[in-house]
């Protein structure tokens, strides 16, 4: 899993290959670990998958500069990983 590019501004795409289908989470946290937007609650078919982060909330508003982490939970993983938002 990696997102592209990092740093970014104003979007980043975030981009994973999942080996069988099932359900799948994809979210977005501050430093702080709190939520800041869920990109994808679904199930999905293996292969490769791909969504674009475009640097606001859940409630349109663009996020400050900074850290965030990107998370992505199924049966088998939950892999965090860091990227960086510059304004």
């Amino acid at each position: 899993m990696q997102n592209y590019p990092n740093p970014f501004n104003p979007s980043t795409t975030i981009s994973f290959i999942l080996s069988k289908p099932g359900e799948v989470s994809l979210s977005i946290y501050n430093n702080l670990g709190e939520l800041i937007k869920k990109l994808v609650h679904q199930n999905l078919l293996s292969g490769q998958h791909e969504y674009l982060w475009d640097g606001r909330d859940e409630n349109g508003n663009s996020v400050a500069s900074g850290i965030y982490i990107y998370k992505l939970v199924n049966e088998d993983v939950v892999e965090p990983k860091k990227m960086i938002f510059l304004r």
